[in-house]
């Protein structure tokens, strides 16, 4: 693990968990497995809050357990699913686009306790989708419900891994931790449940006070309330459906910019219609029928069978390999390469996202130098003095930058002695691009960048925090003001409290929040294709 990632693991442990959880994550994270006695130690905390942090841990799947053979439990953080907290607005956003706003919150309540059951979940939707409406609307536990069934129904959402039902006849001692284990046959069985009721608005502070009360009276007393209908079957976020849905819009997005729209949505509909029968690893989707095919089209594309074969024969024959053929059964049996799809972003014939790169050797060495880099790509190996000629850059330019991206790993050197004895001046020297160390070295940076990016959000905020904690109170005073019916003169002078120059540093301060956001998404994108191109060359056979 790099210290780019380690840095940016601990700096989102510590913005979405606090510092009690971000020194036990971090800690995990250095070290590697543990059991609980050293990592009490290694941390210097209580063993109370290590145990609390464990389970905050556990509970978002950031940390996995394991029983050793003496007994012992040793936990392991997991470093790549931590980095997935920089994906969570990505993941919401997409929930939002597919399934509206029930979706949208679904997936981020399900983000934000790390799992829930489904009873849970679809009534703390329904009423924060209450809150939103107008007075004397409310939202259905049944319209959540039947989203919560289709995010499961298309593999976006699971169950989580239970603990099996041991045999009453079984003797000896538990075992020091729980197996947790779930069939894949039931990881997306929904329960049948009749969830009744309506979304319920937020009382006033009196009424909160006076539920207090009366809840703690009943746990006194002994009281407890009803055991929900699916209690002990939770659902969390398949954060793999996501990749793959991200994976298929790159696919359709590369097709529509090679080709047309139309032969883009032969290709949707393929990737549409075995998206939840193609493993998230598997490099081919499902073999499907130029018949099955033509049936799934969406009805606003008016094409004919024969110009959709048409359409099908040529993104076969293309020489990115979109859509390969299996056989000719039902009119031509067609498959969608997919392993590929992240690097099929970038210009022909190289597998490299050059979107990615080009960008960064434009900025950093200039436009000769993201030449050179493009020759070396399509050419593969080529001698310095071929590289001066092909480029067409003065000798000592083109040394000079062949070595600085050599220093910066972006391309290699290879020896290729005519002799056993490795002479200089009977070896041929060949720069080559090398592809994965190239994407490895991006990613580092992206890993920094975002680093840098979460940094300056925090110093931000640090620098106008009197400010924003004055402006949170002038909110909470107009809202209580307008909630009792304050004249609008009154509610002129609350507003007053922020002068001018304040309003306009908090303008400022927004506008300056907002941009490093969106720096962060837009550099997790590239993070997702560097990521997909390096595991899917790594898978490649």
């Amino acid at each position: 693990m790099t210290q780019a990632e380690l840095r940016l693991c601990s700096l989102l442990l510590q913005e979405h968990f606090g510092e009690i959880v971000e020194k036990v994550g971090n800690s995990l994270l250095r070290t590697g497995p543990r059991p609980l006695r050293l990592l009490v130690g290694d941390t210097g905390l209580l063993l109370d809050q290590v145990k609390k942090a464990l389970c905050v841990l556990i509970q978002h799947s950031l940390v996995r357990y394991e029983v050793q053979p003496r007994g012992s439990v040793e936990y392991e953080a997991r470093s790549e699913r931590i980095l997935r907290i920089l994906r969570y607005p990505r993941y919401i956003y997409t929930a939002k686009t597919l399934y509206g706003d029930p979706g949208e919150l679904l997936v981020e309540e399900l983000l934000l306790h790390g799992h829930l059951p489904m009873s849970c979940a679809v009534a703390r939707v329904a009423d924060r989708l209450t809150e939103t409406m107008e007075d004397g609307k409310t939202m259905d536990y049944a319209e959540v419900s039947s989203t919560f069934v289709r995010l499961a129904d298309t593999h976006f959402i699971q169950r989580c891994p239970m603990v099996p039902q041991s045999p009453c006849s079984a003797k000896g001692p538990p075992p020091p931790a729980p197996a947790l284990a779930i069939a894949e046959k039931d990881m997306y069985l929904v329960p049948r449940l009749s969830l009744v009721g309506k979304g319920k608005r937020r009382h006033s502070c009196d009424e909160e006070e006076e539920g207090e009360h009366k809840a703690k009276r009943q746990k006194q007393d002994g009281g407890s309330s009803e055991t929900p209908p699916d209690d002990g079957i939770y659902w969390q976020v398949n954060l793999e459906r996501f990749h793959q849905h991200f994976r298929d819009q790159a696919l359709v997005s590369a097709v529509a910019s090679r080709m047309d729209q139309t032969s883009s949505e032969v290709v949707r509909t393929m990737l549409r219609m075995s998206e939840v029968t193609t493993a998230s690893g598997a490099s081919h989707t499902q073999p499907l029928s130029s018949n099955e095919i033509f049936r799934s089209l969406p009805a606003g594309y008016n094409i004919g069978k024969q110009v959709l074969d048409q359409y099908l024969a040529l993104l076969a024959d293309d020489p990115l390999e979109f859509v390969g053929k299996s056989g000719d059964s039902g009119g031509g049996t067609y498959t969608v390469k997919v392993m590929w799809a992240p690097g099929a972003s970038c210009v022909p014939p190289s597998p490299f996202p050059h979107p990615s790169l080009i960008p960064l050797l434009l900025h950093r060495f200039g436009s000769r130098c993201a030449r050179i880099f493009r020759l070396l790509l399509r050419k593969k190996h080529l001698e310095q003095k071929q590289v001066e000629d092909f480029a067409m850059i003065p000798a000592k330019e083109a040394k000079d930058m062949l070595y600085r991206m050599l220093s910066e790993n972006l391309v290699s050197l290879q020896e290729i002695p005519k002799t056993p004895d490795h002479a200089p001046s009977r070896t041929f020297y060949l720069y080559t691009v090398n592809v994965m160390a190239a994407a490895r070295m991006l990613l580092h940076r992206c890993y920094k960048s975002v680093a840098n990016l979460m940094e300056r959000r925090q110093h931000e905020m640090r620098e106008n925090k009197r400010l924003l904690e004055k402006s949170q109170r002038v909110e909470a005073i107009l809202a209580s003001m307008q909630a009792t019916g304050a004249e609008a003169v009154q509610l002129h002078e609350v507003e007053e409290m922020i002068t001018g120059p304040e309003r306009q540093q908090l303008e400022t301060l927004k506008r300056n929040v907002n941009k490093i956001d969106a720096s962060e998404n837009q550099v997790d994108e590239t993070i997702f294709v560097l990521e997909s191109f390096i595991e899917s060359t790594m898978k490649r056979p």
